[in-house]
């Protein structure tokens, strides 16, 4: 699938991450005992533990904005240095008022920290980051690279190589009848590989064959450790459906992971997007009470029945949760899971209004405080539609390896509303598989922005 394709890469807390949050912290708690030294001649305790909870706050908040990816532009890094920031204050801030410890708190104190140490920050950032660009390009610049393979995977392989200023990708190596479909120069037939090496002076080849000639591997491998290039397996894996796939290592072995749950593999961005997930939800249910209390008025004066409407679906791993709606619907009798189509004669005028404004799905922000769901995620279906698709539709039980959201990729790209036809779903699967390969909290927090501007599509009804 196409749209499969246009994942996110997700960075380990490697030896980069931990060098540059080290140099931000150590930034961070120098500004503030500048600060604190001038404004009272000490750091006293409150401070101290300021210090060392921003800190510790610090590491899943920018593990999942990604604040030190080395693919970023400096404008990207800068952003999520910013957005890093005005999270871990934003969290400290609601800690103190919890704790009662703000009024030990000077606030114009902490603002000043705040803003001298992210400028601080992003001055040191800039250079260290277009030298270590500089420094890879150059690399990649000084050696020649090519393709061994034909099909599919190595032309995928090749755009992506010539996309890649700072790779100096020559072409590919491949048997004669491949030339005419190549999007890249030949360089010379298979059989005469370490000749073209030579010839090319190749100092990087990259091995992309399809599944069935994996068995080819091995031999090329032991035929050019003596050549003194750089050989790079590229495993077959993009005609799988994966599921956040990764590379790992374990105890020295290599690892591909093709069927993995984001939060399981990164326990700190779990943490992170739990904490988003419960301050969002109660922010939420504070601010739009009033807005709760009126619909749940309306819909208890529109026809006989509760307010609210459980259904049982399912949750994260295929856990069966009750998610509450507002009820939209008049009491009625059918035994079938239904879903509402245009005109329903079930959907009383007010449960129009709501459904078509997403009003109804605003009690699952219970859900949320109550850990069984997310503000962003798959949306979940009833049983009896899972159970329906899940022999008709690919991988469809996947998208359980996430808590389902009240909003979603799917959601936001034009995929909501009714599923009358096979391929509908397919899609809206096809995007909820995108957004776990692909999820972020910075993706997490583009999602929620755009759904209000989702709710004027036609098919919402």
């Amino acid at each position: 699938m196409n749209t499969q394709r246009q994942l996110i890469k997700h960075q380990g807390l490697g030896l980069v991450f931990w060098a540059q949050w080290l140099l931000a912290q150590s930034i961070s708690a120098g500004v503030l005992w500048i600060c604190t030294w001038s404004e009272s001649g000490n750091l006293d305790t409150t401070y101290r533990w300021v210090m060392i909870c921003s800190a510790l706050i610090s590491i899943p908040v920018s593990a999942t904005l990604g604040s030190y990816r080395r693919d970023f532009s400096s404008k990207q890094g800068c952003t999520r240095i910013i957005l890093s920031g005005l999270l871990v204050i934003a969290i400290l801030w609601m800690g103190l008022n919890y704790t009662g410890s703000i009024e030990s708190i000077n606030s114009s104190l902490i603002m000043r920290w705040f803003a001298l140490s992210v400028a601080l920050q992003l001055t040191f950032y800039i250079p260290v980051h277009h030298l270590a660009r500089y420094y890879r390009q150059r690399l990649s610049r000084d050696t020649n690279a090519a393709i061994y393979g034909s099909g599919e995977l190595a032309w995928m392989v090749s755009r992506k190589l010539q996309e890649k200023p700072e790779s100096r990708f020559i072409g590919a190596i491949c048997n004669q009848s491949c030339a005419t479909k190549a999007p890249c120069p030949v360089l010379g037939p298979d059989d005469e590989l370490r000749d073209t090496i030579q010839k090319y002076n190749i100092g990087r080849l990259y091995i992309a064959l399809p599944l069935a000639e994996a068995q080819q591997i091995e031999g090329l491998y032991i035929d050019l450790l003596d050549s003194g290039i750089d050989v790079v397996w590229v495993p077959d894996i993009a005609s799988l459906v994966l599921l956040n796939h990764s590379v790992t290592e374990l105890d020295g072995l290599p690892v591909i992971n093709l069927n993995e749950s984001p939060l399981t593999r990164y326990p700190l961005a779990a943490l992170a997007k739990s904490a988003l997930d419960r301050i969002g939800a109660l922010t939420g249910l504070l601010l739009l009470s009033p807005l709760l209390l009126t619909t749940a008025l309306a819909v208890r004066l529109s026809s006989p029945g509760p307010v609210i409407f459980k259904q049982k679906r399912h949750g994260w791993n295929g856990q069966v949760i009750e998610v509450w709606k507002f009820r939209s619907m008049r009491m009625h009798d059918d035994k079938a899971v239904k879903q509402a189509t245009r005109d329903d004669p079930r959907v009383t005028p007010v449960g129009k209004f709501i459904r078509r404004t997403s009003i109804d799905e605003l009690p699952q922000l219970i859900n949320v405080l109550q850990g069984h769901m997310s503000l962003v995620g798959p949306r979940p279906h009833a049983v009896a539609h899972n159970n329906y698709y899940s022999g008709k539709i690919d991988a469809y039980m996947a998208r359980h390896r996430i808590k389902p959201g009240i909003t979603g990729l799917a959601q936001i790209s034009g995929f909501r509303g009714e599923t009358e036809t096979l391929d509908k779903m397919a899609k809206r699967v096809e995007f909820d598989l995108v957004y776990i390969n692909s999820w972020s909290f910075w993706l997490d927090l583009k999602i929620l922005v755009r759904t209000p501007l989702s709710l004027f599509g036609s098919s919402i009804y």
